[in-house]
């Protein structure tokens, strides 16, 4: 028996799946990732930990299926985005924790670059918004405050990496330094049109380009594995960003192909094709990966507050005891008598980006009960959804034609049905929805003739459910200008709180 070993190193934990040639999970293990928040906005990880938490993974999901290493055909990466991470080139020893992509440490930075004019050049050149969210400011930062990192970088003694780079770079035994394109796109380092890194953005930054990685395809032996980490050299042949990976797991080859996985929030991604969309909806352009000797883009869209809807439901109101009980309590009502739900915790994002939005509830009257503010809590991910995929449809000019989804929300058949209701478009729900880890595995397969096209690789993951639209057009546009205008009662309302116009 022949696996791809999938390494897929998340924000809260790191993970290893095998995967054989039919596409099936084999073996599966999991270890928790701590964070810590060492001041008010800031969020750390230990790059040791996660490496010796990725290798402990992989090592236990090897044990589980009895398997040697002579059975792994290549490793595939996919990871957590924009986390940066700083070490050392001789000792390998990281200067300090790695600054994870949620940390708002630099948005005071961010706010000067806006002001000296940069955001339209980083918005033309990265396809992104300028941002804390990004690795870009990060590494300044680094550079800037760890007491001698300045001194060492310039002097060619530092290695700069996202977590695919940190990973490969020790599985290869520091033999290889490289990105691929997808995560190279989500640094605000990268221009996305030459594939290569933008030498006035990391002048302005003072970051010396001797710190940064090969940019690379996606799919490719990038190098091969130390023997003394498994006792037999293994290839690595596959990297890409956590939600890159899903859209090619969830096989969106084509122009106007989506995915929506359903996690803490929710992100989607459209595939574009050979050319970039550049977006005026408030999305961003990034590389999807780099296959077949091309590129291929996405337009990308983050909804904030999807899965800790839910959540909130169940450990700040008690309103339910666990999150699949969510479903069941949503289809014991007919419609949610008129309420709507607004989750906007932390504000909105794509396509309002309003972050002095908050969660609003409206349409309250004294008949809406339990089950109507479950429902209306569970309509308000579609509702989001379909917000963001209207963006992309605009952006792209191309028409949606299906939503292809995975996360943990949808596994609720509920939800599901109501999405196809109102984008009045199918939903398709794969047998796997492991979609992350299955990318990388199919970009690693691919590199080493484990699969011997897209097509044999898409083909071992088929569709176990579609859920078709089944609303009239009257009722749809009269719930989505409810949704609307729920939407405007939520906008600005922590500066109208705070008494000012």
């Amino acid at each position: 028996m022949q696996y791809i070993m999938a390494l897929d190193q998340g924000t809260t934990s790191s993970r290893c799946i095998l995967f054989d040639r039919r596409g099936r999970v084999c073996s599966t293990a999991q270890k928790p990732l701590r964070q810590s928040f060492p001041r008010p906005g800031w969020v750390e990880h230990d790059p040791m930990e996660i490496w010796a938490a990725q290798m402990g993974v992989a090592q236990e999901a090897l044990l589980k299926t009895g398997a040697g290493p002579e059975s792994v055909a290549a490793i595939g990466i996919t990871n957590q985005r924009e986390t940066t991470i700083v070490w050392d080139r001789e000792t390998g020893r990281p200067v300090c924790p790695a600054i994870v992509w949620q940390c708002r440490r630099t948005a005071p930075l961010c706010q000067q670059l806006l002001k000296e004019g940069w955001g339209e050049k980083v918005r033309k050149r990265c396809g992104l918004v300028l941002d804390a969210y990004f690795s870009a400011t990060k590494l300044h930062w680094i550079l800037e405050n760890v007491p001698g990192a300045r001194e060492k970088a310039r002097r060619g003694e530092l290695l700069f990496g996202t977590v695919d780079t940190w990973l490969i770079w020790n599985l290869t035994g520091g033999a290889a330094h490289v990105t691929d394109y997808s995560n190279a796109s989500r640094t605000m380092l990268f221009d996305i049109h030459t594939l290569k890194w933008d030498a006035e953005l990391l002048e302005r930054l003072d970051i010396p380009a001797s710190m940064l990685p090969q940019a690379v395809p996606s799919s490719q032996i990038y190098g091969y594995t130390k023997p003394s980490i498994f006792g037999r050299p293994i290839p690595v042949a596959g990297a890409a960003g956590d939600q890159q990976a899903a859209l090619f797991g969830q096989g969106c080859f084509r122009p106007g192909m989506a995915k929506n996985t359903y996690g803490t929030g929710c992100f989607l991604l459209m595939n574009t094709g050979a050319q970039p969309k550049e977006s005026r909806q408030g999305l961003v352009t990034t590389l999807a990966w780099g296959l077949d000797g091309g590129v291929e883009y996405a337009l990308e869209g983050s909804v904030f507050v999807a899965g800790a809807a839910i959540q909130w439901l169940r450990d700040e109101l008690g309103l339910i005891d666990t999150a699949a009980q969510s479903e069941e309590l949503a289809a014991q009502v007919e419609d949610t008598n008129g309420c709507y739900v607004v989750p906007a915790f932390t504000g909105l994002g794509a396509p309002w980006w309003n972050p002095k939005a908050r969660g609003t509830v409206v349409g309250l009257t004294r008949g809406v009960n339990r089950a109507h503010l479950v429902r209306a809590t569970l309509e308000s991910l579609a509702y989001q959804t379909c917000d963001v995929l209207g963006a992309m449809e605009r952006d792209a000019g191309l028409a949606l034609s299906q939503l292809r989804v995975d996360g943990g929300a949808s596994a609720n058949g509920f939800l599901m049905q109501f999405q196809a209701d109102l984008m009045d478009a199918p939903v398709l729900r794969p047998a796997c929805i492991e979609s992350t880890a299955y990318g990388a595995a199919g970009l690693a397969g691919l590199a080493v003739g484990f699969w011997p096209d897209r097509e044999a690789f898409a083909a071992n993951n088929p569709v176990e459910r579609v859920f078709r639209p089944a609303m009239g057009p009257a009722r749809r546009e009269a719930m989505l200008r409810g949704w609307r205008r729920a939407v405007e009662r939520a906008r600005d309302w922590a500066e109208d709180s705070e008494g000012n116009p």
